[in-house]
């Protein structure tokens, strides 16, 4: 069985399908191009989230008979075009939870305290603490877009900290017992906005969570929210939330994940100073978590092997 590996996974998890025989290529990064010249001389293909496994990379897999995505969304794969060539899909969801869980609540914390800016400004030999004045998260509200395994994570961790969470989740019936358990109130979309001093978006982008979040949404928000989004670019709308920003509507937000990556140099959401935090997607972007991320792609490709 060969196999393309066209992100970057963990050399361990590479060198694991080796050892159980697998014919495996890496080739970190493959233009677009590259991919379609070379994808039918393969019958397993693995991606994170950077490749984007077209129609047309799906038509010209003769060969293809499996795609993995390390990790959790799968929105960079047609997967109706796959389904229509007989290619499985698979993901690892549960690899890469804990990682981008933690970042969402360092995400807030940045947010509350200004860590970020702090952290400039003290490097450029500034002493600017009566600026700094944050919000903490204790006993505020936040409200989960998603309750999935990371949106249940980052509630875990929430209330550790003594935080109040309200979620939605349109897919989530009946709501399963653990997650009442935890004292989280699900709730309809409109009460997420009226209620959350945070907002975090926990789903994935489909047709019907694109642009989820816009003048609309933000109208209908607490003018002290502050949003997070470590799940997918293309929920938010990002003018919109640009220009929310620069009324006062939304007090902050911090952003993993933009519509079009890597960040454009016309994004709006660029120059908004100490009322944004900007990260290049790092989710997942934990030792700990790539590690887990490959191994559970090394599994699959084993079972599916010996299958």
């Amino acid at each position: 069985m060969k196999v393309l590996i066209a992100d970057k996974i963990d050399t361990t998890a590479v060198d694991k399908m080796k050892k159980a025989g697998l014919n495996v290529d890496t080739k970190f990064g493959i233009n677009p191009d590259e991919l379609l010249k070379t994808i039918a001389d393969y019958n397993v293909l693995v991606v994170r989230s950077a490749t984007k496994v077209t129609k047309d990379v799906i038509a010209q897999g003769k060969n293809l008979k499996l795609v993995v995505r390390g990790g959790v969304g799968m929105d960079n794969i047609d997967a109706a075009a796959a389904k229509a060539a007989n290619v499985k899909v698979e993901n690892t969801p549960e690899a890469s939870s804990v990682s981008v869980a933690e970042l969402t609540i360092g995400m807030m914390l940045t947010l509350a305290r200004k860590i970020a800016v702090a952290d400039s400004t003290t490097k450029q030999g500034k002493w600017e603490k009566k600026a700094l004045e944050g919000v903490e998260l204790w006993k505020k509200t936040l409200g989960l877009i998603g309750i999935g395994r990371i949106g249940l994570e980052v509630a875990k961790r929430a209330i550790g900290m003594g935080m109040s969470v309200i979620a939605y989740d349109p897919y989530l019936k009946p709501v399963p017992e653990h997650i009442t358990k935890l004292g989280i109130k699900m709730v309809g979309l409109d009460e997420i906005y009226k209620n959350a001093d945070y907002i975090s978006l926990h789903l994935p982008l489909t047709p019907e969570s694109k642009n989820m979040l816009n003048a609309d949404a933000f109208g209908k928000m607490k003018p002290s929210v502050r949003i997070v989004n470590c799940a997918r670019g293309g929920i938010i709308d990002e003018k919109s939330l640009a220009e929310a920003i620069k009324t006062g509507k939304v007090a902050g937000a911090a952003i993993d994940v933009f519509e079009k990556e890597p960040i454009a140099a016309d994004n709006p959401l660029l120059g908004l100073g100490d009322k944004i935090v900007l990260t290049p997607h790092l989710g997942a972007s934990s030792a700990e978590g790539q590690g887990r991320v490959g191994d559970a792609v090394a599994e699959k490709l084993i079972a599916y092997a010996r299958a």
